[in-house]
């Protein structure tokens, strides 16, 4: 719950109050660490919340994207994907048989700014690396 109650203490300093659901939402979003779209948030807290709207949803994603507690993860024409995890650089490789997404750690790419840098003279503000496969379930479907 540490992660939970430091993300409140940053919105709290950034004049957010602190809903039921918004708090609801931020648990989920901080426990869940499978980069939910607002569909599936507002399918997970919806029996919690049966008032709460998939628009209450997006609102409180933009919120916390606006306070650095999330990123929002685009993907073509699908969904948007909102991953809590952003206090360690990391990357993401994409089931393409179920949709599902794992982290993962590659730090050698971190040198690839680097020589962005170096080479076109860009000042470099991020970067963003997908890997596309499919996860070992969807690799033990009848094709």
């Amino acid at each position: 719950m540490a992660r939970v109650e430091k993300a409140i203490e940053i919105l709290k300093h950034t004049g957010v109050r602190m809903t039921p659901q918004r708090h609801a939402i931020l648990a989920y979003l901080l426990d869940a660490m499978n980069h939910p779209t607002a569909d599936e948030i507002y399918k997970a807290l919806e029996g919690q919340f049966p008032n709460m709207s998939v628009a209450t949803i997006y609102n409180n994603l933009r919120v916390f994207k606006d306070a650095g507690l999330v990123k929002e993860l685009t993907y073509g024409d699908a969904s948007s994907r909102f991953d809590a995890n952003v206090e360690e650089e990391h990357y993401h490789v994409i089931c393409s048989g179920c949709g599902v997404i794992r982290d993962f750690q590659f730090p050698y790419l971190s040198e690839a700014e680097h020589s962005a840098v170096q080479l076109t003279g860009f000042k470099v503000t991020g970067h963003r690396m997908e890997v596309y496969g499919l996860c070992e379930d969807c690799q033990k479907k009848p094709h």
